[in-house]
């Protein structure tokens, strides 16, 4: 029997694990060679009993032969939500995701990188562009490369901001390939809005082709001052054991750039202008809802009369963001308190599959967050939420 024994459930936020070469092997001959191998290959290659690093290749080698095994097959079904990371079925190894779907019993998953998002980010905002859109390129073949073993797994093609007619074109190429949906930064674009109407075309060919633009946590750099971790004190481990990801206080300040960016999207119309585009905020929490929402509608009673970009929006920022917002919660936050305030047509059920952070238990949190929450409200949590947002790309599998 399935981990999730109910009809009609997508996930929302699920994971590759790519090894370190990955981004490398994917990438043009021109830009190879300058896309360093990430700092986490470091902890991968240690043996751990004081002898040389292993190389990576080995290290992978090992990995795979241990998946394949009658030990690790005989109980994968049952551990499917206990593995994690690169323990996990089918966290590296494309063919054997499909089976991931069946055992936790998801009929799809929207599929993003582990380790890229502050890289891609960051690459984008150094003077260097075809280093920024060369990485996305390749960043973007491993996505779909992954992806294409099984048509339930939704693939996010990463499209960099910086350059208007560039960014134009990498979505034309992101949809060619197949992109289910095109991931960009929360944070701002360098030197302009991420409003801004010369990006008017990535919006128009996302709503043409049915596919939403979604952003993900990571794709900020530095969510907060460094020095903030400056306090006397030892560094806490994250969920990994390590130093490197998210802590308490960098928690808090998860929401904030989508929630700057949205609202600028929303006020200088950019959800007016594009009336069918879907964008979903996955990984960064759901919590913020209830307030930000009040805090533009503080906004509009304050600049409303001085501010003609305002006076041309046709609804209120709630109703753009009930017609065309779908966010993602952790299993952590209180979901039936959040669906009380801001209603039953913003929130998505997810995994994070295969990440440490997602819980072994989310659906059973969820559940219990949900309470007496009717079955209507249930089936927009675990289905028709996100059927909404991605559009054209589930199509084959309702």
């Amino acid at each position: 029997m399935a981990y999730i024994d109910r009809p009609r459930v997508h996930d929302a936020d699920a994971h590759i694990m790519e090894p370190p070469n990955w981004l490398r092997d994917h990438a043009d001959p021109d830009i190879r060679d300058r896309l360093a191998i990430p700092s986490y290959a470091n902890e991968l290659v240690q043996t751990g009993d004081g002898h040389d690093p292993q190389d990576l290749d080995e290290v992978f080698a090992r990995l795979t032969e241990r998946m394949g095994s009658d030990e690790f097959l005989n109980n994968e079904d049952v551990d499917v939500m206990q593995r994690k990371n690169f323990a996990a079925t089918g966290s590296f190894i494309a063919e054997d995701r499909p089976r991931v779907l069946d055992f936790i019993g998801v009929e799809s998953q929207l599929m993003f990188n582990t380790f890229h998002n502050s890289r891609l980010f960051e690459w984008e905002h150094q003077p260097d562009l075809d280093l920024a859109y060369g990485a996305a390129r390749a960043h973007n073949r491993g996505m779909t490369e992954f992806c294409s073993v099984d048509n339930r797994l939704l693939s996010t093609c990463y499209v960099p901001l910086a350059d208007f007619d560039r960014s134009a074109a990498m979505v034309a190429e992101a949809i060619d390939m197949g992109a289910a949906a095109l991931l960009i930064a929360s944070g701002c674009p360098s030197g302009h809005s991420p409003s801004h109407r010369g990006l008017d075309p990535v919006w128009r060919q996302a709503e043409e082709a049915g596919i939403p633009i979604v952003f993900h946590v990571g794709g900020t750099g530095a969510l907060i001052d460094p020095s903030y971790f400056n306090n006397g004190l030892p560094i806490p481990p994250d969920f990994h054991g390590g130093e490197e990801n998210f802590r308490s206080v960098d928690y808090m300040a998860i929401p904030f750039p989508p929630m700057q960016t949205l609202a600028t999207m929303i006020f200088d119309g950019v959800l007016e202008r594009f009336p069918n585009l879907r964008v979903g905020v996955v990984e960064q929490g759901c919590t913020w809802l209830p307030s930000w929402l009040k805090q533009m509608e503080s906004a509009m009673d304050a600049f409303a009369r001085h501010e003609e970009r305002l006076q041309a929006l046709s609804i209120t920022p709630r109703e753009y963001v009930e017609r065309q917002v779908r966010v993602t919660p952790y299993p952590t936050e209180d979901v039936g308190w959040v669906t009380e305030q801001v209603g039953p047509d913003i929130l998505m059920f997810n995994t994070d599959y295969p990440h440490v952070e997602g819980g072994r238990r989310p659906y059973e949190r969820f559940e219990a967050s949900l309470g007496d929450a009717t079955d209507e409200v249930r089936e927009r949590f675990y289905a028709d939420n996100f059927l909404d947002l991605m559009g054209t790309a589930v199509a084959a599998l309702v």
